[in-house]
């Protein structure tokens, strides 16, 4: 297990150079497809400075948000891939990863660089997937409850702010992030119904991670 914990920690660093790499030049970040994605343009062009900046801190720390989550998974996975929970985990990992790839294509195609802070995301997402995963099926469930319930909450404070800004203007982004917030509450529900709640420490555990995610969250729309 400590074997293919490690072989999994140094896997999907690919995004990382790949993103980091991207901030030499502002041609760089034109031409940056991560994967090999589309272009994915939904946001509505704008001359205005102060909307630009607002709506690429808020796919920045939105692509953060789900890099982080799929590192998240990888490391449950790295320790329940051969357990009942395996295929379920793997389930809302594949869920997960459509949802990077679309802030992926979104972020190529509107030149909206990505965090600085990916590489630590990369390692600290892991370790937190990993390490609640070795407390079994309860931590890893724990886990996903706290992580998901926060970025539902981070989510639906964006779709108040575009609605109050001007919801046809940014309808079709509204829709995308509606679309990923309810899978990610279906995310949470699933970990409440596989017992997350049962897990040793489970309201300290929660509120640790909560924590974490909103300072995660905090750095990521700035750096």
């Amino acid at each position: 297990m400590h074997r293919a914990v490690s072989r999994s920690l140094l896997n999907d660093w690919s995004p990382v150079v790949t993103s980091l790499n991207a901030l030499k030049c502002s041609k760089c970040r034109a031409a940056v497809v991560w994967g090999g994605a589309r272009g994915y343009s939904l946001l509505p062009p704008s001359p205005d400075r102060a909307e630009k900046a607002m709506l690429d801190r808020m796919l920045r720390v939105d692509h953060a948000g789900e890099y982080g989550a799929n590192r998240i998974y990888a490391g449950q996975m790295a320790v329940l891939r051969r357990t009942q929970s395996g295929p379920l985990i793997q389930h809302m990992w594949d869920q997960e990863k459509s949802h990077l790839q679309k802030f992926n294509e979104i972020l190529a195609e509107n030149r909206v660089r990505p965090t600085l802070m990916l590489p630590l995301w990369n390692v600290a997402g892991f370790v937190l997937g990993a390490s609640t995963a070795l407390l079994g099926k309860e931590g890893a469930m724990a886990c996903t409850v706290a992580v998901e319930e926060t970025i539902a909450e981070h989510y639906n404070s964006q779709i108040r702010a575009l609605m109050e800004a001007d919801p046809d203007r940014y309808i079709e982004l509204l829709q995308l992030i509606k679309e990923i917030r309810d899978e990610e509450m279906e995310h949470h529900d699933t970990g409440l119904e596989q017992d997350a709640e049962s897990a040793p420490g489970y309201w300290l555990m929660k509120i640790l991670i909560q924590a974490g995610c909103k300072a995660a969250i905090c750095v990521s729309e700035r750096v």
